[in-house]
């Protein structure tokens, strides 16, 4: 049974006073400071990192003078088409290396200002969107001859296949617990407008409705994953991102009559949460063996197989995948259906979250370190594994000729993804695993002027469609290095109930390195 969250999940003194003290380690001269390799590292990249950085502060936008976020990429070699807006979940690394590197004031201004979009008039198509959905993007327009900047979201409505982004929200909930970590000023998230904001995403994804379980049910397109990759149902890196953002949430909602309130409703959902996704959204070869053993048509409350999974639609390739040691969260779980895939940044957030358990996180760090090459291979990392094919590539996708295989969403490579495996890596204690992928990401990385994506089974070639000078790109690889340079970064984007948050060094018997 899962040990029930405490009400405001609070991390215990102890846990303070043992980052206050690896903080005072790390600027002495011990010779096992657990920090020395990582300066080491930081040194042999120096160029690497102030070409990132320049890469980084062209991608601000500005509005009347003021920085409100960064542009998705500066590539002016096609047409723009959306890539010269902020998107909101784009913005997350950038906002974190801006934080780590003590620029405030833009990511303040950000979360500001993507508030009041919250407010504007929703509608696409005569619909009327619900007062609690962010953007999931905006961009800046200059009107000729006129000294007059304006800002236009965009919910939605201009995205390929109409679809509202999911989660915005959740990513404006995480950042706003990180700016506040960060600079230790709670008068933002204090602030009416921010407990209002986040009283209108939590009410909106609390709502109660048909629903027997406590995951959100999604269409396809609704996250990073933007188009139809037959995510609909209930997708892992929502429902990740939905419990984190609970979590943060009670960390920042006021205890007052109103906040009171959402904190019990948030209470209730993540011990259902937990429960729900521990159990059947966790994949091992014990459960993969049970699960190919399922009985069909139970009809009892006391059924095994209670999605009513038929053994005969596992895939071939899982048995090969499944190693002896390891184990992941799948992709989707709903009535007569479950998707093995691997999605990386489900399972990152779960590490982060404390989703997964501690035995959960090491389970899947011995995933990534023994299957390497099909999760890693020459470009950090596979967005998803393994990719959609021939007539289920057809069936899946409609024939997208933009997800074909090992292509784009469709089992790509995406470089944005190195901050979250190293942010997991550092909370397990298997730095070598982030040290390995970013040595990996050097050869190539600023050399290809920052792909938004790489192609192929290994990430060989760089996307057929994708943009140059990326910044999430750009923006993740310096997030890794930060947090490597000093792992205390984790604290803005991670949660630690049950141990010290300290860095630990683990290798694991698989490890090749």
């Amino acid at each position: 049974m899962d040990r029930p969250l405490g009400r405001c999940a609070t991390l215990s003194a102890a846990f303070f006073s043992a980052l206050n003290k690896t903080e005072e380690n790390s600027s002495s001269n011990q010779v096992d400071n657990p920090n020395d390799k990582a300066d080491s590292l930081l040194q042999n990249s120096v160029p690497m990192i102030n070409e990132a950085w320049e890469s980084l502060r062209r991608s601000m936008l500005y509005l009347n003078g003021d920085p409100v976020g960064t542009i998705a990429a500066l590539d002016s070699s096609n047409e723009k088409l959306n890539y010269d807006q902020v998107f909101v979940r784009d913005f997350v690394p950038s906002a974190l290396a801006f934080l780590m590197n003590k620029e405030y004031g833009i990511v303040k201004k950000f979360l500001e200002m993507t508030l009041r979009l919250q407010n504007e008039r929703k509608v696409i198509d005569r619909f009327h969107l619900s007062a609690g959905v962010m953007p999931a993007s905006f961009k800046v327009k200059r009107e000729a001859g006129k000294n007059h900047e304006s800002v236009v979201p965009d919910f939605g409505g201009s995205a390929i296949g109409r679809v509202a982004p999911v989660d915005s929200g959740f990513w404006w909930i995480i950042l706003l617990r990180a700016y506040t970590k960060s600079t230790g000023d709670t008068s933002l998230a204090d602030s009416d407008a921010c407990q209002e904001g986040m009283r209108l995403i939590l009410n909106l994804c609390l709502s109660e409705g048909f629903d027997t379980f406590p995951t959100l049910l999604c269409t396809d397109g609704c996250c990073m994953i933007d188009r139809r990759m037959g995510l609909y149902g209930y997708p892992i890196e929502i429902q990740a991102l939905f419990y984190m953002a609970l979590k943060c949430a009670m960390h920042l909602l006021k205890q007052d009559k109103q906040g009171n309130e959402f904190l019990d409703r948030i209470l209730f959902r993540l011990n259902a949460l937990s429960y729900h996704l521990r159990n059947y959204f966790w994949l091992d070869l014990k459960q993969l063996n049970d699960v190919y053993r399922y009985k069909t048509e139970e009809y009892s409350h006391t059924a095994v197989n209670k999605f009513n999974v038929m053994p005969d639609s596992l895939p071939d390739w899982i048995f090969d995948f499944m190693p002896h040691r390891g184990g992941y969260f799948i992709g989707n779980v709903s009535p007569a259906r479950m998707d093995f895939r691997w999605f990386c940044l489900g399972n990152c957030i779960a590490i982060l979250s404390c989703l997964a358990t501690p035995e959960q996180s090491t389970a899947i760090m011995d995933l990534i370190e023994s299957r390497w090459d099909e999760l890693i291979g020459e470009m950090p990392a596979k967005v998803c594994y393994p990719a959609l094919e021939n007539h289920e590539w057809r069936i899946i996708t409609g024939c997208d000729p933009k997800n074909t295989r090992w292509s784009y969403h469709n089992g790509g490579s995406w470089p944005v993804l190195l901050w979250l495996l190293t942010a997991a890596s550092i909370k397990t204690g298997r730095q070598k695993i982030a040290e390995h992928a970013l040595k990996i990401a050097e050869t190539r990385l600023l050399k290809d002027n920052w792909p938004e994506y790489y192609d192929g089974k290994l990430g060989r070639c760089i996307g057929k469609q994708a943009r140059k000078c990326q910044t999430w790109s750009v923006a993740g690889y310096l997030v890794a290095k930060l947090m490597m340079e000093d792992p205390l970064h984790l604290r803005m984007v991670a949660f630690e109930e049950d141990k010290l948050l300290s860095p630990q060094h683990r290798r694991s018997k698989s490890c090749p390195w």
